[in-house]
């Protein structure tokens, strides 16, 4: 199958932390001791979930404080507008949770993963800050290299790297459906014609907004360049995707996405580079450790961070 060891890479920044009180900085080795099957474990539930739906890798919640709850103190960020009928299978990280509580007790609700481990739980959410923050997918070049540099990237390799994860996965009509329809009173001029036409079926005018279209129409459930090859040909599925190589000007990010168009390997080096820097700021390190067992509670930290060598992963399906 095509996703299934980039959802592990995708997820395995999942669920381990300590039971008692400790202190320190995070480390590549920080589960050895406590749950050395923490990685198995994981990849073995993923590739479980995939079986049954390959959009599974693409859309599990587990970016930081997304797992919480709406509690009486708290708004939980899974309704926010970003995420909101995005971001999902939840039901996929409680099944973690429980294997691991199950094989290593009193162990889970901290990151696991061949880079930095042992982030703390973190206690609350933000949906304001999710709504005010998150790239939209109506946000424009110069609105996306703002975000990105706000939060420690940059507006450049980073951000057309991290935006390569369109390579899989679906968005609904209505994130997208201004462009097909009355983008400035017409269409999207930056919108192949003919894609425009295979989208204005898929979403029809007055329609309900909820029809999906894959991200990468060439290869939509592998993990390959396509998605830049894509954007040279005008079929960025959301404004935010496009404009990564049709916005002109000095600031232009064309010749990132021309060159990783032409060099899968280079994308994938720099997409695993750029993401695991994406997961090292603000991180709770120095905190006592809080185990919880109910993610959906109290949130663990999660590492976001893909495996810095994809090709390690036998049998992932991305062509040269």
């Amino acid at each position: 199958m095509h996703l299934s060891k980039l959802a592990v890479a995708l997820c395995c920044a999942i669920l381990l932390g300590g039971g008692a009180f400790v202190y320190g900085q995070l480390s590549s080795t920080f589960y050895d001791s406590t749950c050395p099957n923490v990685s198995s474990i994981i990849r073995e539930l993923i590739e479980e979930a995939l079986q049954t739906d390959p959009r599974i890798g693409a859309s599990l919640g587990c970016d930081g404080s997304i797992l919480l709850d709406n509690t009486e103190t708290i708004q939980s960020e899974k309704e926010a507008l970003p995420n909101n009928n995005s971001a999902r299978g939840f039901d996929v990280v409680d099944r973690m949770k429980a294997r691991l509580e199950t094989a290593c007790p009193a162990t889970a609700g901290g990151p696991s993963w061949t880079n930095l481990l042992g982030r703390r739980d973190g206690l609350t959410a933000n949906r304001t800050a999710a709504n005010a923050f998150l790239p939209a997918p109506t946000d424009t070049l110069a609105r996306l290299k703002t975000r990105f540099i706000d939060v420690g990237l940059n507006g450049d390799v980073d951000l057309v790297a991290l935006s390569g994860a369109h390579t899989f996965g679906r968005a609904h009509c209505r994130t997208f459906s201004k462009r097909l329809y009355n983008f400035t009173g017409q269409p999207d001029p930056t919108l192949n014609k003919t894609y425009l036409a295979t989208l204005r079926a898929l979403c029809p005018i007055g329609g309900s907004g909820s029809g999906l279209a894959n991200f990468d129409p060439t290869t939509p459930d592998g993990f390959d360049n396509s998605y830049f090859s894509n954007l040279q040909f005008r079929q960025g599925l959301l404004q935010s995707d496009q404009a990564l190589f049709s916005t002109p000007g000095p600031d232009s990010t064309a010749a990132i996405v021309s060159y990783f168009s032409a060099n899968q390997s280079a994308f994938l080096e720099s997409f695993a580079h750029s993401d695991e820097k994406d997961g090292k700021p603000r991180c709770l390190n120095r905190n006592p450790r809080r185990d919880q067992t109910q993610v959906h509670t109290r949130l663990t930290q999660l590492l976001r961070t893909l495996v810095k060598q994809i090709d390690r992963w036998p049998n992932l399906n991305v062509k040269d």
